[in-house]
């Protein structure tokens, strides 16, 4: 069997700037919740059986502990953020299992189910369903992939090598350099995505860098400034990368059996009724008798 385990979080988002507005029947707006059923609905149509979709239940994680600039819910439009919750339900009336993070964030969700699902011998394959560059760091050989549905592109190990310079174990140290500004941290001053890659692809991890780059075995524009400015923020550098390192101890679920989708629950329908998604609500009980 094949898992795929969904990063509804970012789905929501690309929704909501992509779909037209929409309102409820409360008249409350649910644009984005709609196009992340329809989304899930085309992953299941499409031939999936076992899936997940994860989700911040709130924005904060224990991150935010560990760095103050570390992001947060500030910033999202009202309208958006209201969307999360009502997601979440609407999910789970379809029949999808949903992951909702409250200490830790989605993407450990990801993280965490994946290495669960990777676990079970009768599983073929994990596509993790989004384009964060996060979740490279949890890809494995051929058999736990990234899927970037929007891109229509797979990316197993050798494609995380191929886009970063660097293999699947050394993405928390690249980002630990290079930083995530969408995450909220900057990386260490003159360290960027080429330079960050050739040492690392040397290397693989922080601690093994020469601290003098007369010492280095490759050739990197800067490096003594690059070498000297590791040496003043190794610390932070640390920092950022744990900020990075994805977690695989989140609460997901027990056994991959809980996420086989069997259709939707009984409310699916008033659900529907209220999001006026009645083509939706079709799709999903057409897709449900054909599976029996």
């Amino acid at each position: 069997m094949n898992v795929h385990l969904v990063d509804g979080t970012y789905e929501l988002f690309r929704h909501y700037f992509v779909v037209p507005p929409a309102k409820d029947a409360d008249g409350l707006e649910v644009g984005a919740v709609r196009g992340v059923l329809s989304s899930v609905l085309s992953l299941l149509d499409g031939g999936a059986t076992h899936v997940a979709v994860a989700t911040d239940h709130v924005i904060e994680s224990f991150r935010n502990r560990m760095w103050q600039g570390y992001k947060t819910g500030e910033g999202i439009e009202p309208e958006l953020l209201a969307q999360f919750h009502p997601l979440e339900d609407a999910l789970a009336l379809m029949g999808v299992v949903v992951l909702p993070m409250v200490e830790f964030e989605a993407d450990d969700a990801l993280a965490s189910g994946a290495a669960r699902a990777a676990a079970d011998p009768r599983v073929t394959r994990v596509l993790i369903c989004t384009p964060d560059k996060d979740l490279a760091q949890a890809v494995t050989g051929t058999r736990v992939v990234q899927l970037d549905r929007r891109a229509g592109v797979t990316r197993d190990e050798q494609g995380v090598r191929e886009k970063f310079g660097v293999p699947p174990a050394s993405i928390p140290d690249y980002l630990g350099l290079v930083g995530d500004t969408a995450d909220g941290y900057p990386g260490l001053p003159g360290w960027g995505a080429k330079s960050a890659a050739t040492v690392l692809a040397r290397y693989a991890h922080l601690e093994r860098v020469p601290a003098r780059a007369e010492d280095w075995d490759v050739t990197v524009r800067g490096a003594k400034k690059l070498a000297a400015t590791l040496a003043e923020y190794q610390e932070l550098a640390r920092l950022f990368r744990e900020l990075a390192t994805l977690r695989t101890d989140a609460p997901v679920f027990a056994s991959v059996d809980e996420l086989r989708w069997t259709g939707p629950r009984p409310d699916f329908f008033l659900l529907c009724a209220r999001l006026d998604a009645g083509t939706i609500f079709k799709r999903t009980q057409a897709l449900a008798e054909r599976r029996g």
